[in-house]
């Protein structure tokens, strides 16, 4: 576990506002699997765009990539290291 900790520590920025919140949440365990499933999904999209980008050589490319790469990368961050409150938060349930 202490992988698990220091990565927690590394990606505290990005856990801490999806963990911030007191109230109440309902969690599912299916939540934090298709939190990793999407995750996945976006940094594919970000490499799919980032191939266009090559083959067109179009810089506007890279705006789509930075936000493919961005939302695969908190999706990953709190599928896999987050609380299930923050899976919770994520989703909008409570």
């Amino acid at each position: 576990m202490p992988m698990q900790s220091s990565m927690r520590k590394f990606f505290s920025p990005i856990l801490s506002y999806f963990e911030a919140d007191l109230g109440a949440y309902k969690y599912k365990k299916s939540h934090r699997t298709i939190l990793i499933i999407v995750g996945c999904l976006f940094l594919f999209l970000a490499l799919v765009s980032v191939g266009a980008a090559l083959v067109t050589s179009i810089m506007g490319a890279a705006i789509p990539f930075l936000v493919f790469v961005l939302v695969g990368l908190v999706c990953l961050v709190v599928g896999g290291l987050g609380t299930d409150r923050a899976v919770a938060k994520i989703w909008g349930t409570k």
